[in-house]
């Protein structure tokens, strides 16, 4: 029993924290601030959530701190209503991927019997097998790769955690499915409840404008959480325009290329800039598109840098390889294909009408991103000339 009160402190997500903690999880939330403003806790505590914050705002892959005591309860609480009245879109998503990735590494370190708790907390359908099984082999170089695990979970709890991951190789067709369970590694499971997390505060975005106002209003009288919420805010100003200009993209020599692009990869750097999870081939696709323009290696891992699983080493690993072996992004009919292309959901015209080529004299079609750019670029430079007679529509190709 002891045990599982020290594991909801660790995460206090988990469904039992109504259970062990009811007396601070099932208070009114203007109850809950009353009570946790008034207390000699919350010097300590706003320090952390404004530590949090700045992390967030600094793109800080872990936090630098992570609680074992009731302190991260409070956190998790005062950090889901801050959110809520705060309900910014870009905030939310900082906040979210930092603290579910940090939770995610601090799974990854629990012992098999607290991971099997925390998975029957959520009412998933995990077993535990005492014997591992072999799952997966994979050849590699002339080198076998053995997967082996304790743990398989039910493909409908699978699907549920994986709704919202949707690289190929989380499909259910491509994992080891037998009798209605998926074998799973833990590692591969706390990656699932990662997302879980990360949805799960994301959720305290909300639309209703009317009702939010007048939650807004009851919590601010408060004053020291109206105090804390203005501070937030004031750090927000002074960074929000590095968030904005930051999809500024530019070649080394200082040309900006941002209204050059295409809808696609507009599409899937705003979901970057966002802090929004990317799927394999997105990440792809604007890999091998920023390293066709000659971006530096150290700016395209930045791109990278705010996704939810980002991995320093890893994504620098996989840049330097793209850029060794020269790949060429994927061209508009890949694009369509994979459902990467943009250019219905945005009214691309360029997309939609192509351009008219004089060499050819035709209406033709746009097959590739990169030219794309290219023709944008050449419609630029012709509308900066002061030459009253020179034609828009020249051959862009």
């Amino acid at each position: 029993m002891r045990n599982n009160y020290d594991l909801v402190k660790r995460y206090p997500w988990l469904p039992s924290l109504k259970t062990y903690y009811s007396e601070i999880a099932s208070k009114d939330p203007l109850n809950f601030l009353d009570e946790i403003f008034t207390s000699d806790k919350i010097k300590d505590l706003k320090i952390k959530i404004l530590n949090l914050f700045n992390d967030a705002m600094n793109n800080v892959e872990q936090m630098e701190e992570y609680y074992f005591d009731e302190t991260n309860i409070y956190i998790y609480l005062l950090l889901r209503i801050l959110l809520y009245t705060l309900n910014n879109k870009v905030l939310s998503n900082r906040i979210a991927n930092l603290y579910s990735k940090t939770t995610y590494n601090e799974l990854n370190k629990e012992n098999e019997y607290n991971l099997y708790y925390i998975y029957k907390d959520l009412d998933l359908d995990v077993i535990y097998e005492e014997n591992q099984t072999t799952f997966k082999k994979i050849v590699l170089k002339d080198q076998q790769q053995i997967y082996k695990t304790n743990f398989k979970i039910s493909y409908i709890d699978y699907l549920k955690l994986a709704s919202n991951l949707k690289d190929e190789f989380r499909k259910l067709v491509n994992n080891a499915l037998l009798h209605g369970y998926v074998y799973i590694k833990p590692e591969s499971l706390n990656r699932l409840l990662q997302e879980h997390l990360r949805m799960k505060l994301l959720a305290q975005n909300t639309v209703d404008s009317d009702q939010l106002k007048k939650f807004k209003d009851a919590l601010f009288n408060v004053k020291e959480f109206k105090d804390l919420y203005d501070t937030i805010t004031e750090i927000w100003e002074l960074k929000k325009d590095e968030f904005e200009y930051s999809l500024d993209i530019t070649y080394k020599e200082g040309k900006n290329l941002l209204e050059s692009f295409p809808s696609c990869i507009k599409e899937i750097l705003t979901k970057a800039q966002e802090g929004q999870n990317l799927i394999h081939t997105e990440r792809l696709f604007i890999l091998w598109v920023l390293n066709a323009l000659e971006y530096p290696e150290e700016k395209i891992i930045e791109v990278f840098s705010t996704l939810p699983d980002f991995d320093r080493e890893k994504t620098a690993y996989q840049v330097k390889y793209a850029i060794k072996k020269g790949y060429t992004p994927y061209s508009c009919k890949s694009l369509k294909s994979y459902n990467l292309c943009m250019m219905d959901k945005y009214k691309d015209k360029l997309c939609l009408e192509g351009y008219f080529s004089k060499k050819l004299n035709e209406q033709r079609q746009i097959s590739h991103p990169l030219f794309y750019i290219q023709y944008k670029q050449f419609i630029t430079s012709v509308k900066e000339k002061p030459e009253k007679n020179i034609s828009t529509d020249q051959d862009g190709g």
